[in-house]
């Protein structure tokens, strides 16, 4: 990362820009005013200054962050936990972004990239490996095994 030096006064202006283009997380910002040249001082100043100015909204950040996952990468709730965790997001913000992924929709997500998987799989001849695969996958996409196993005995009989 090339570093900058910027005044608070400057780096204000391109900071704000940078969370009006995407929502953005406290850690992000932080690591940002530091590649400015900022010291710790200045940027806590700033952030608290673009949390007021609704700039910075970790909740939102997190609602955001789930629901483009969940829908984009067809991540599960383990994964984006995991992942909102690494950004150092609160834990109430990631409950709340965890709650509004719509179970149904979740379900029916987690179905479809089995029942694709399952697929891919044909060539596979002994039931226990493909078994086994298919839990591997749905698992590193962040699915949780109690689900996994409840789709698993719908799809294999």
């Amino acid at each position: 990362m090339q570093f900058q030096n910027f005044t608070p006064q400057q780096a204000l202006p391109k900071i704000k820009h940078f969370c009006a283009y995407q929502e953005r997380c406290h850690s992000e910002i932080k690591e940002k005013l530091y590649g400015f040249g900022l010291s710790a001082k200045d940027a806590e100043e700033i952030i608290s200054k673009l949390i007021e100015e609704n700039f910075l909204n970790e909740e939102r950040f997190a609602i955001h962050f789930a629901g483009g996952k969940f829908r984009i990468k067809q991540w599960g709730r383990i994964k984006i936990k995991y992942e909102l965790k690494k950004k150092n997001v609160s834990e109430y913000c990631i409950k709340k972004a965890i709650s509004t992924i719509n179970n149904s929709e979740y379900f029916a997500t987690l179905s479809k990239l089995a029942e694709l998987k399952f697929k891919s799989l044909k060539s596979e001849k002994n039931i226990f490996i493909k078994k086994k695969k298919l839990h591997s996958h749905l698992s590193l996409k962040g699915f949780e095994s109690n689900l996994i196993q409840e789709i698993m005995n719908n799809l294999i009989k």
